[in-house]
Formats: structure tokens, C-alpha cells, sequence
């Protein structure tokens, strides 16, 4: 057998395994709690604030925020390209997409999540709203003293960042299939870009080396996922400015036709007479 590539029976129980780092963090980032119950004082919204409409007042398929080829290098020998969309109660406010393969012994998980905000009263405007959540998926890598060579870096000083970004770098020790520890590598940007936020998590382990991906693989692919997601959002989702025209002109179009059909009768019934 080549050594270079892992028996299917095995490889299938690693990647079982190797998922469960991933998806912990795809849990946090996607989860209903908006994470401000801890907000600050002064974060009290004022009545301008909240009066404020929202830009996005919906969001794309997660699973389409992706070009192929990207799903292709970022994740080598994913089982499914158009990746797994996890069920959400509302997906025009809170939704993930998860893709994962095995290429030889190199592992990747990788989730997108999206989260929208809407404006309230009690609690802000969407935009307040969203960043605190971004502040608080960034926390969730700050306070976890469960995580090793943890760096942090500000990505945005070129176009494609949205409002903020935070992008985050860590190793986890992980129990795999075959009952061994091994580190992994992960990676985790999270973006706003108005009243939504983007939360990207990949995960990477070799199976047939005692060290991690390298830092740097795994930070380049990260980044460049939530670049793409934050573009599709912004491309796709649908907006109130958007919103408004569309019901415009759907709403001329109608009064239009109506007028048509009523002169095309008024027409039809002094030819007859």
C-alpha cells in the first residue's frame, strides 16, 4: 500500500474526529444568543441611534459565498464542493456552510457563518449590534486558555475588510480517530461589514506529521475565504435601498399594466359598440 495514502476505514474515523474542533467554534459563531447581555453601560443605545435603518436586510446562501476553486485549494479532497448548509430557523438572519476533505494525510474544515442585525430599540442599531458580536467572537479566542500560540492581527488596510476585522491564529490539541493526540492548526477571521458579520473557522492537521499546518498556509486561506464571503455578502444581499426600488418599480409596473388593461378594454368595447 502507498504509505502516502491513509486506508479509507481510517481516514474516514480521523475526519469523523477532526470535525469536532471546527464545528465547536461554528456553534459559537452561529449561535442565537446575540452575546449582549454583558454590553457595557455606555453601550445603551440612543433614540437616534436606533432609529437608524439597516443596510442589509437579508443575506446570501452562505454555501454560494464561495467560488468552487476556492473550495478546491482552501480544502483539498472536499467530500462535497458545494458544501453543507446547516439548519437555521431564520436564514435571512443566522447562516452557516460547512465543507471538509481529506487530501492523502492533510485535513481541512472549514465553516462560513453570516449573522444579520436588525435594529432595537433596546439593544441598538444594527450596526452597534453587529459589533459587539464581532467583539464577542473574538473574545471566544481571547479568553480560551485551552488555546496555544494564539496571535492576533487587525486585517483592513485594503479594500475587501468591510467596517472591522479581527483575524485570529491557534493550535488545539486534538483527540483523533485512533485515540492519538495531535495539534491542529486553526484560524479564525471574523468580519463586519455593516449590520453583518462573517465568521470564518478553519481547521488543519496533518495526519502524517507530529506539527500542524503551517501558520502562515492556514492564515493565507482563511483570510482569503472571508474576503470572498464579505464580497458576496455585500454583492448579494439583498438591501434596503434595494428593497425600496424594487417594490417601486414592481408597483409602477402594476399601475402601468392596470391602466394598459383598462384603455385595451375601454378600446375593445367602443369597437364593439
Amino acid at each position: 500500500m502507498d504509505s502516502h495514502v491513509a486506508p479509507a476505514g481510517r481516514a474516514g474515523r480521523l475526519l469523523a474526529c477532526a470535525l469536532v474542533p471546527a464545528l465547536l467554534l461554528t456553534a459559537c459563531s452561529s449561535s442565537d444568543d446575540d452575546g449582549e447581555g454583558a454590553a457595557a453601560p455606555d453601550a445603551v443605545p440612543s433614540a437616534e441611534a436606533t432609529s437608524e435603518p439597516v443596510r442589509f436586510t437579508g443575506l446570501p446562501n452562505p454555501c454560494r459565498t464561495l467560488e468552487e476553486e476556492t473550495v478546491e485549494e482552501v480544502v483539498p479532497g472536499a467530500s462535497d464542493t458545494a458544501g453543507e448548509e446547516l439548519e437555521s430557523p431564520d436564514t435571512a438572519a443566522n447562516a452557516t456552510c460547512l465543507w471538509s476533505g481529506i487530501d492523502e494525510y492533510d485535513f481541512r474544515s472549514l465553516s462560513v457563518s453570516l449573522r444579520r442585525f436588525e435594529t432595537d430599540p433596546s439593544l441598538g442599531s444594527g450596526e452597534e449590534r453587529a459589533a459587539r458580536y464581532l467583539a464577542d467572537r473574538a473574545a471566544e479566542v481571547e479568553t480560551d486558555e485551552g488555546l496555544e500560540d494564539v496571535s492576533a492581527g487587525e486585517p483592513g488596510e485594503e479594500d475587501g475588510w468591510g467596517d472591522e476585522a479581527r483575524s485570529f491564529s491557534y493550535t488545539v490539541d486534538t483527540t483523533t480517530g485512533d485515540d492519538e493526540t495531535r495539534p491542529s492548526r486553526q484560524q479564525r477571521v471574523v468580519v463586519r461589514t455593516a449590520n453583518v458579520v462573517v465568521t470564518v473557522d478553519l481547521t488543519g492537521i496533518d495526519f502524517d506529521n507530529d506539527d500542524p499546518p503551517s501558520a502562515e498556509a492556514i492564515t493565507e486561506a482563511a483570510e482569503r475565504v472571508a474576503r470572498e464571503a464579505v464580497a458576496a455578502v455585500e454583492a448579494n444581499a439583498p438591501t434596503s435601498e434595494e428593497g425600496g426600488a424594487e417594490a417601486g418599480d414592481e408597483g409602477s409596473d402594476a399601475e402601468d399594466g392596470t391602466d394598459e388593461d383598462t384603455e385595451n378594454t375601454e378600446d375593445t368595447e367602443d369597437t364593439e359598440g
